[in-house]
């Protein structure tokens, strides 16, 4: 599917001044099932919708540990992924290794942005096609940023990416005022909302299809506490369901106090169908 002589090669400028290869590397993350990111003063959260490609398969793996202060969530080409974050493990080692010190995660994120980059300006190379959302601890406190293919990398409040993620930013632009004193409880619990704006009419969160990915203190509905206090940790499977039992059901989320209220709008699914993200 071509638009035009100039999507041939990422190097060719259109005469609108657009980078046509590019933008549809920035379409294949809009593919991805739905990932969520916020944060308060004290932590930062990922939620994440997985995809399973049949009734035989397993879900897939939609979270990645960096170190003990970083993770990420991906939404678009899993392989794209596994290599950018090796390539950040690579960093975080480094770092401790040269400076005996975690990275810092702006620094981080500034490299894999860089790595993207080199790809949309050289000639034989094509874009990476994936987006993160990159959560991360350091002496300022919990960061969010979002992570493109075009090598852009921006630091929010809340954000999502991934299949239908406008309507998540649309709740989440509604209630993102609250995020900042918001007790880990409530914090997640906004974030499941916000991913559960993503899904089909017919579809609901279950502990099968969601990931929860933490930085912070430990909350009273974590029972495994193995990391070092506040580490990233993924929780998964039978970990969610206290969590996802906090959810409030949307035929009653008009009435429902401020820190568990979701809009009435939903649309979206397991199928991947392209929006503006």
């Amino acid at each position: 599917m071509f638009r035009n002589t100039y999507d041939s090669d990422n190097t060719v400028f259109s005469p609108q001044g657009r980078l046509h290869q590019v933008e549809y590397a920035l379409e294949a993350v809009k593919q991805g099932s739905a990932a969520v990111g916020l944060r308060s003063k004290t932590h930062a959260v990922l939620l994440a919708l997985k995809r399973s490609t049949g009734e035989l398969a397993s879900y897939q793996q939609k979270m990645f540990r960096i170190d003990d202060h970083v993770g990420i969530a991906i939404a678009g080409l899993t392989s794209d992924a596994r290599v950018l974050s090796n390539f950040m493990r690579q960093q975080a080692m480094s770092s401790k290794m040269l400076f005996n010190r975690p990275v810092p995660v702006n620094r981080l994120v500034g490299s894999i942005a860089d790595k993207a980059q080199v790809n949309t300006q050289e000639y034989g190379r094509r874009p990476y096609g994936v987006g993160f959302l990159v959560i991360g601890h350091d002496q300022s406190g919990p960061h969010l940023y979002e992570f493109s293919p075009s090598g852009n990398s921006y630091e929010y409040f809340a954000m999502s990416i991934g299949a239908r993620s406008q309507s998540a930013k649309t709740y989440l632009e509604k209630h993102y005022e609250e995020f900042a004193d918001a007790p880990l409880e409530d914090l997640i619990r906004h974030g499941l909302h916000a991913l559960r704006e993503t899904l089909q009419q017919d579809k609901e969160l279950n502990v099968n299809n969601t990931s929860i990915g933490l930085i912070g203190p430990t909350s009273e509905h974590e029972t495994k506490a193995t990391l070092p206090q506040g580490a990233f940790r993924i929780l998964e499977n039978e970990a969610v369901e206290p969590f996802l039992q906090t959810m409030v059901a949307k035929s009653t989320d008009s009435s429902a106090p401020a820190p568990a209220g979701a809009s009435s709008s939903g649309a979206g699914g397991s199928s991947d169908v392209q929006m503006s993200g």
